[in-house]
């Protein structure tokens, strides 16, 4: 192991480096170069047309909150974190924002598609709700419960050793599984968890200044980084993967460092020992931006927030296929089920990336606003993610994806 690699491996962990090259993957595919998919421009503008009524729909006025977990904790129009933090008499806005990371980063790391089939029955109104909503409904429950406590009398908490001792029993209470309620990647779920535990546990320099260690200990550890009082959104990120980054699976390593939701494709030749990796890092980035209203709640600012890549995930990738921007190869393939490592897959996430970034420059070029005032989070929300839903319910009744990959509950 040499320094050089260890510097490499640590270039990747970043959002400009899933940026600069996810839009090289794009170019490759303008010159007609990729093995899966062509990709037709012509059609990008009928996808921001989509974009664009979607948000307006949501949105009539285009005050659109930033994408983030936290707007899946809103049912039926209440938000039911915002009840029961509001109802909390905290110590300080410290404390809330630890119990925020808290509920955001075991939220997010259980937000991994659910499948077509599984279903949580809200206990409070008796809906059933699927995919992503009813995950972050079932994990606010559990937060709410204090499943993830160590502590008796405080429920709204996770501790790490709590984490550690997690059982795959714990997750089909709290997620309503059973034979006729199948949740995907449950084993992916459980290990992620109870690696989050370990990490914090053994590094109690970043995760346990204040307390006993917990994930949301790294809000000190991000506020001490602060300048100013102002922290860069791409700052939140780096660090993310920096310190949660022995928690993913083991997939590529370079110089030691854990590389997560990174993945290999011949196209991406480099001089360096990065040739050929594609760094997406679609979770780490989704925890991102739900990092930052707690962030912003306790204070601080947070900037750059366009810092940021677009979610590399099967709702705006699937906006794209569905729209006609990208083109599979062979039409077959939208039939076959993918690994996520496939050459396939690893093309549609990354095109997908330098996608919503054009996109978004045509988007605020038709609405007449900036980068600071609609920032991709913002588009993200009103925005792709719902369009991309919408359009595949449209053109598929169960609403699934036009690209069908297997997922171990880690990465989508």
């Amino acid at each position: 192991m040499t320094a050089d690699a260890t510097a490499d491996g640590l270039s990747l962990l970043s959002a400009e480096a899933v940026r600069s090259r996810a839009h090289r993957m794009l170019e490759i595919g303008l010159s007609d170069q990729l093995q899966h998919f062509q990709v037709d421009l012509d059609r990008l503008d009928e996808a921001v047309d989509l974009v664009l009524a979607t948000t307006r729909k949501a949105y009539p006025t285009f005050n659109v909150p930033f994408h983030s977990r936290w707007r899946h904790f809103v049912v039926g129009g209440i938000d039911r974190w915002a009840a029961l933090a509001d109802a909390k008499n905290w110590r300080d806005r410290k404390e809330r924002a630890r119990a925020e990371f808290d509920l955001a980063m075991i939220s997010v790391l259980l937000d991994a598609g659910a499948g077509p089939s599984w279903r949580y029955r809200d206990p409070l109104t008796g809906a059933s709700i699927g995919r992503s909503e009813g995950l972050a409904l079932a994990s606010l429950d559990m937060f709410a419960r204090g499943v993830f406590s160590a502590k008796a009398d405080e429920p709204l908490r996770v501790d790490a050793a709590r984490l550690e001792r997690l059982t795959v029993a714990d997750l089909q209470t709290g997620f309503q599984i059973a034979d006729d309620n199948p949740l995907v990647g449950l084993e992916g779920r459980i290990s992620l968890l109870r690696r989050l535990g370990q990490v914090a546990s053994a590094s109690p320099q970043i995760f346990a200044r204040h307390d006993t260690a917990r994930p949301g200990g790294l809000f000190d550890h991000l506020a001490g980084a602060a300048d100013a009082g102002a922290i860069a959104a791409s700052t939140i990120l780096s660090e993310l993967l920096r310190q949660l980054g022995p928690i993913w699976p083991s997939r590529i390593t370079l110089g030691g460092i854990s590389l997560g939701d990174c993945w290999r494709h011949p196209a991406l030749k480099t001089e360096d020992a990065t040739s050929e990796l594609v760094p997406l890092h679609k979770l780490s980035q989704w925890l991102s931006y739900s990092l930052i209203e707690p962030i912003q709640r306790a204070g601080l600012q947070v900037t750059d927030i366009d810092g940021l890549t677009g979610l590399a995930e099967y709702r705006n990738g699937g906006l794209f296929v569905d729209a006609g921007v990208l083109v599979l190869r062979d039409r077959v393939d939208a039939q076959r089920e993918h690994d996520v490592a496939s050459l396939l897959v690893v093309e549609w996430r990354a095109l997908t990336v330098a996608l919503l970034d054009r996109l978004a420059d045509l988007l605020r070029q038709r609405v007449g606003l900036d980068a600071v005032s609609l920032p991709l989070a913002k588009i993200l929300e009103g925005g792709t993610w719902a369009a991309g839903r919408a359009l595949a319910f449209a053109r598929r009744p169960d609403g699934s994806p036009p690209v069908k990959v297997s997922s171990d509950g880690t990465v989508f």
